[in-house]
């Protein structure tokens, strides 16, 4: 034991920035995982793998606390994180640079995943404001994780070796658990939305905004999106022109907003909430307020721990939907409060932290719009992540990736593994005027499991197009249940997830988007099996009976039908023909 504690001493010293210099050496009960704590600890099992540490000041509920422990890394295929560790979740080197995490970016949770994808090691910290590392230590072989929070800190690992996400899930589970009042998700946020971003970016006018809800509707879509371009005539794409929030080009808004809900269609707004403009009329009031300067979008970030600053963005982003109607906003740029250098506070500061400001901002804002309209939604986006936003907001995009299936499909299930009681929705989709349905039908496979966006010039699309449009968003809709609040098992972080799983009930779904085999065991009644791999022979193993099976194509044509045993003699699998882009469905 005292051999152990000068080699963990040794790595732990060069990243100790403060703190008590001593740190303890603890363990684990039933873990084989050794604990090094600066500060005073105390150590429980809540179950079969499952620990809880909570660590706090020496001699006082102030002060820095830090955590460390390590596990040998032994069939390691991955370090996931919401945040990104790079493509395929690589496993990092202990010297790697720390995450600082808060409120506006990151979450307190990673995982260790192991060969067969259990999670070797997973954990969650109860505050969002820390300071995180992991990796792998060169000279053991051990995979070391580390945090640091200034103040009492309590983080759950679990070393139970079950699939790494039934191990977040139960993660997420206990942050839902701390809030104070549950989280409340409007059905409009779990549909089908039209966005206006990559269609139009900025070359927006009620006209062309109706013109695409009058197609989207049809089509399977009830939600429009309006992003940036909307609060200013120039069309340069910079930030100049946030700030006075101005409907330049929607006049007659609430007529406008009420054309679009007659076309069935809920409205939300975007809004860079940090931004004011150097071309904004309020540049000049809010230079005593300024938290970050940033040059290159020709814009400053506002301080949200002013009560000057809170007051005036939540009245100008609540008036969309206090004065003109709408249903909801996007709240981009969420992230941009993340300054790690912030300015000390002036003397009309009424938060000590930036955090306690951006909360008391985005709890102002959903108590405002929700008083107006109880349904009321808000979108916030990777990497703003954290749970301690779940209170304000209702649904989760994933970050920006246009025209990248396979990066959709990891950010939003990525997403989907910590976002608790949220709906998860994709980036926008896009696709080449002469794409073929087929990979328009892969696009939308991609985020089987979250809500999609769509984001192409609806009066352009091919017959095939809308077809294969028109059927995936059918398939989304008609099973969002299973799809988005489904038990999730994403296979192979390390290989961004080329088969992924929900079951809820006797319903499961599996998106296939590898030539992989899918094992169809258990309890459904009714199995979804979609294929976004160019290989149309789908093998299913493991299974039993028989099941009455259905086959479309990308655009929901029936291709073949009937009845098919689960399994062959002696347990041999089972091939069936689905063409890419199609859908595999079996009930029994």
């Amino acid at each position: 034991m005292t051999e152990a504690r000068t080699e963990v001493q040794e790595v732990w010293e060069p990243y100790a920035r403060s703190g008590p210099a001593r740190p303890r050496l603890e363990a684990m009960p039933a873990s084989g995982v050794d604990l090094l704590v600066a500060g005073n600890a105390g150590v429980s099992e809540l179950s079969e793998g499952v620990t809880e540490v909570t660590v706090v000041p020496e001699g006082s509920e102030v002060g820095p606390v830090r955590l460390e422990w390590r596990l040998p890394c032994v069939d390691a295929t991955a370090f996931w994180t919401p945040y990104g560790n790079g493509a395929g979740g690589w496993l990092p080197a202990s010297w790697s640079a720390p995450q600082r995490i808060d409120l506006s970016r990151g979450a307190p949770i990673a995982a260790l995943v192991g060969t067969g994808d259990t999670g070797l090691c997973c954990f969650a910290a109860d505050r969002t404001d820390v300071e995180a590392g992991g990796g792998v230590v060169e000279e053991t072989g051990e995979f070391r994780f580390w945090l640091r929070a200034d103040g009492p800190l309590t983080v759950r690992i679990d070393t139970s070796r079950r699939h790494f996400g039934t191990c977040l899930r139960e993660l997420t589970c206990w942050w839902e658990e701390l809030l104070p009042d549950e989280v409340i998700v409007p059905d409009a946020a779990r549909r089908p939305a039209y966005s206006t971003w990559y269609s139009m970016h900025q070359e927006l006018s009620p006209q062309r905004l109706e013109e695409q809800a009058a197609l989207a509707g049809p089509l399977g879509m009830e939600v429009l999106i309006v992003d940036d371009g909307w609060m200013t005539a120039d069309r340069t794409r910079g930030y100049g022109h946030c700030g006075a929030w101005d409907p330049v080009s929607l006049p007659d808004t609430a007529a406008h907003v009420e054309a679009v809900h007659r076309l069935g269609l809920a409205y939300m707004l975007w809004y860079a909430l940090p931004f004011v403009g150097r071309q904004s009329p309020v540049w000049d009031r809010f230079q005593p307020y300024v938290l970050d300067r940033l040059d290159h979008l020709d814009a400053i970030v506002v301080d949200p721990r002013y009560p000057d600053v809170r007051a005036y963005l939540t009245g100008r982003v609540a008036c969309a939907v206090e004065e003109w109607g709408m249903d909801g906003l996007k709240l981009d740029f969420v992230d941009r409060f993340h300054v790690p250098d912030a300015p000390a506070p002036g003397p009309q500061a009424d938060c000590a932290t930036v955090d306690e400001g951006v909360s008391a901002l985005l709890a102002e804002i959903r108590r405002r719009i929700t008083a107006a309209t109880p349904g009321a939604m808000i979108e916030t986006r990777q990497p703003y992540v954290s749970p301690g936003l779940w209170p304000y907001t209702t649904m989760i995009r994933a970050v920006d990736c246009p025209l990248s299936p396979g990066e959709n499909r990891q950010h939003t299930i990525d997403t989907r593994l910590v976002s608790g009681p949220l709906a998860v929705h994709s980036d926008m989709l896009m696709w080449h005027p002469a794409e073929p349905p087929e990979q328009v039908a892969c696009h939308l496979i991609n985020v089987l499991f979250a809500v999609p966006q769509i984001s192409v010039d609806l009066r352009t699309l091919t017959e095939g197009q809308r077809d294969a449009l028109a059927f995936w968003l059918r398939v989304m809709r008609e099973h969002h249940e299973v799809l988005q609040l489904g038990t999730l098992r994403p296979a192979r972080p390390d290989l961004g997830y080329p088969l992924v799983r929900a079951d809820l009930g006797t319903v499961a779904a599996v998106a296939r988007y590898a030539a992989l085999p899918v094992a169809v065991d258990g309890d459904w009644r009714r199995l979804l099996i979609a294929n976004a791999d160019a290989d149309p022979v789908v093998v299913l193993t493991a299974g039993t009976g028989t099941g009455a099976a259905r086959v479309a194509d990308a655009s929901g044509r029936t291709v073949w039908q009937g009845a098919i045993a689960l399994s062959g003699e002696c347990g041999e699998s089972i091939k069936v023909s689905v063409p890419r882009g199609g859908l595999l469905t079996l009930d029994r």
